[in-house]
This record gives structure tokens, sequence and C-alpha cells, in this order.
């Protein structure tokens, strides 16, 4: 495992912190609210952070097809190859709207189905995540304007400690998972979007259980990140999670800290 961090992967995060900054500008002000045909909301913030993203990796890696939520909208795609990039401009729609901070930027490198790196960028919590497999997993400050290697910490997934686990559920789709855990002793700790995946990875959780349905670019990034910090994630079956699925839509998965 390297001391630093690729400069590939750097490159996605400081990408991901960009668009964080994009989205910071809409953050809490004047926000016209649209619905996509599935019922979810979509703003100008999701809009102007994914053409970001899209013209920044058409520099970055221009030989590289990009699944991005919003574009799928506007033109659906089933065959992005082996290799390719996930994008969530903003996934926590729901929780910008409503001025709450708990939203994140992800972007994915997907290679045969498998997520091998990504990067979570938490703006309004100053939070930026990043990791590959064998490069391992860090953390810098969102709001840095330039960052740089000597501003990234290593960060690790935790084993469960004796008093027991504190399990990750969504705010606002948590089907059942928070009483089913709670009933077992485990501590509940609410958080919305991806930044679940960060928490798990920067040790300060054990589990995320979901059951609802989520897409594939809600969790790759995090899902990448995570693996990165020692962590893993299979379905609920105890399957390999895989990417690049008809539709890119997940079945329900459970996501753990260290073994």
């Amino acid at each position: 495992m390297t001391d630093l961090p690729s400069e590939f992967l750097f490159a996605l995060a400081a990408i991901a912190q960009e668009a964080g900054r994009v989205l910071l500008r809409h953050f809490r002000g004047p926000t016209v609210v649209k619905h996509k045909s599935d019922g979810s909301p979509v703003t100008a913030a999701d809009e102007e952070a994914e053409a970001l993203i899209l013209s920044r990796l058409a520099l970055l890696a221009p030989q590289l097809p990009v699944i991005a939520e919003e574009q799928m909208v506007r033109h659906p795609s089933e065959s992005p190859g082996a290799r390719f990039f996930l994008v969530d401009p903003l996934d926590g729609t729901e929780e910008f709207v409503r001025g709450r901070d708990e939203f994140t930027v992800n972007i994915a490198l997907i290679d045969s189905g498998s997520p091998i790196c990504g990067t979570v960028v938490a703006p309004a919590k100053n939070r930026a995540f990043f990791g590959a497999s064998g490069e391992g997993a860090f953390e810098f400050p969102a709001s840095i304007d330039l960052p740089d290697f000597k501003t990234a910490h290593r960060i690790h997934a935790r084993e469960v400690p004796e008093q027991g686990p504190t399990v990750l559920v969504s705010r606002t789709h948590a089907h059942g998972e928070a009483q089913a855990f709670a009933r077992q002793g485990a501590q509940i700790m609410p958080v919305a979007s991806s930044l679940k995946f960060a928490v798990l990875a920067a040790g300060e959780a054990d589990l995320y259980p979901r059951r609802g349905p989520t897409m594939e670019w809600d969790t790759a990034a995090g899902h990448a990140l995570l693996e990165a910090a020692g962590g893993r994630m299979e379905t609920e079956s105890g399957e390999i999670f895989r990417y690049g699925k008809p539709g890119f839509r997940n079945p329900g998965f459970i996501a753990r800290g260290a073994i």
C-alpha cells in the first residue's frame, strides 16, 4: 500500500470538491425544485454540479464513459462497457432542499463490475473522502481551495467495539432496519446520503443495512471508499456486490466496517 494517494485518485477528489463548492453556492438559498418521472427531486444545483463533473472527467479521462444520475434521466444508457465512471452530483437532494448538511458529491470508477476507486465529499460538513483498492482511504477538509497530499490523512474502518455496534440508517428510508437492530441492543445513528459509507470508512460506525431501493450511483463511490478503508459491502444474501447491472438498480445490501 502506498503512503500517498495516486495523482489520479487525488484528481477525482479535487473534482468532487469543486462540485461541492457549486452546491454550497446554492445551499440554503432560493431553490426551484423540479421532480423527475420517478418522483424524486432535482434542482439547479444538481444540474450545475453534474455539468462541471462531466466537463472535468472529459479532460481527466476522455476515453471513459460516464453514467451520471441527471444525464441518465435525459439520455438513458445500458452499455457503458467494462470500465466507466458512476456519478451522483448531489446525493441527498431532499436534505439539501430542507437546509440540512448531510448531502454529498459522489464519483466512482468501475472496472469489470467492481468499484476500484471513489470519492465522497460532504461540502457542508467540510469533509472530503477518497480511496482506492491498493491505496487505502483518506480524508481532508473539503473547504481547502487547493488541496495537496499534506492535507490528507489516512482513515480506517473499525472492528465492532465491545459495547456493541453502531448501526447507520437512512433519515428518510429506514424501512424497519432501525427497529430490528435496536431490539438487538445496537446503537442507532440516522445519517443521510452516501455520508453513511464515509462514516463507516472513518471508523465512526459499524453497519449500514439497506433493504430499500437504491441506484448504482448512490453507492459506488461510498462502496469503493469503504473497501479501501478495510470494510466491505455485499448483498443481503452474502454475494459480491456488482455494478453495471440492468437499469443500474441495486438490490438490498449490508455495508460493514472492518472484519
